[in-house]
């Protein structure tokens, strides 16, 4: 399981088959880059999602269960009160990881399964923070969809000064990290769901997205038209779970920005990601 900031994940599988993924977006970490705490709200949304995983993994009979917490929990001074509630509903505490924690399981998840050598450079695009890990190490910067919406682009459309800023603080905040090199695999809510858009697929699948080659012209042309639409036109893209609406404006700035700061012309897109590398965790101490 992956508490992350904006959605709540679960992958049961036995390393040879997969019994099912779920995602649903809830939003845990709204508002805590400017008060320090998960709201009440958020947390009554998450706890209730938490619930129906932690049934549907005693449906499934799951043995080896592991939550791991990231970017919003890190920052929260009420993740206990959180966490306390959450152990309750899936039966295991989570386990507040580090940027770096995080990055290393998005690796190790995304490259288990590509086909085409490296090196890679694996980015996974949060709701507060953005991971880019090669095999040698990499970064953790605390900036993702969410905090990126609250900081600088809360209006929809944005203004020209908005989208400027934002790019601006992106940039000025990559410069100031050592950048990994290699082939860029974009992985998680974001890279899935710009992949989908950009495909301007009748639905979200799975089977399309994954394994999708992004180029840099087919990036650009999602952020002009996701920068002239309000949250309600955003919500009504066939292939965009519509509570990512608000915030895939921001994701996309950051893929822009990710994509410009490795010199990449396009992104492989995966569905394996941080749970993959989670779950490899999990069934090597089987």
């Amino acid at each position: 399981m992956d508490i992350g900031t904006n959605s709540m994940r679960l992958l049961i599988t036995d390393g040879a088959i997969e019994t099912g993924r779920w995602v649903e977006v809830t939003g845990l970490g709204r508002g805590v880059d400017r008060t320090g705490e998960l709201s009440p709200e958020a947390i009554e949304d998450s706890l209730a999602v938490l619930a129906r995983f932690g049934s549907k993994m005693n449906q499934e009979r799951v043995a080896g269960r592991k939550a791991i917490a990231t970017s919003a929990s890190r920052d929260a001074s009420n993740r206990d009160v959180f966490f306390d509630r959450a152990e309750s509903a899936l039966g295991v505490r989570p386990v507040l990881v580090s940027g770096d924690e995080e990055a290393r399981y998005a690796f190790a998840g995304a490259t288990a399964v590509m086909d085409d050598e490296g090196p890679w450079v694996v980015s996974d695009i949060g709701g507060g923070s953005t991971e880019l890990v090669a095999e040698s190490g990499g970064v953790s910067l605390d900036i993702g969809s969410v905090r990126l919406t609250e900081r600088v682009i809360p209006g929809r459309p944005p203004s020209p000064g908005e989208l400027t800023a934002a790019r601006a603080l992106l940039a000025t905040m990559l410069a100031t990290v050592p950048i990994p090199v290699g082939r860029l695999i974009g992985v998680a809510g974001t890279w899935t769901s710009l992949a989908a858009i950009a495909q301007d697929l009748p639905g979200y699948s799975r089977e399309m997205v994954h394994g999708y080659r992004m180029s840099r012209d087919s990036l650009d042309r999602v952020i002009d038209d996701l920068s002239r639409r309000t949250v309600s036109e955003t919500e009504a893209i066939p292939a965009l779970d519509p509570k990512r609406a608000p915030v895939i404006l921001a994701g996309s700035l950051v893929a822009e920005a990710v994509m410009s700061a490795l010199g990449s012309e396009a992104a492989s897109i995966s569905e394996h990601d941080t749970l993959d590398g989670v779950a490899l965790e999990l069934l090597a101490l089987a």
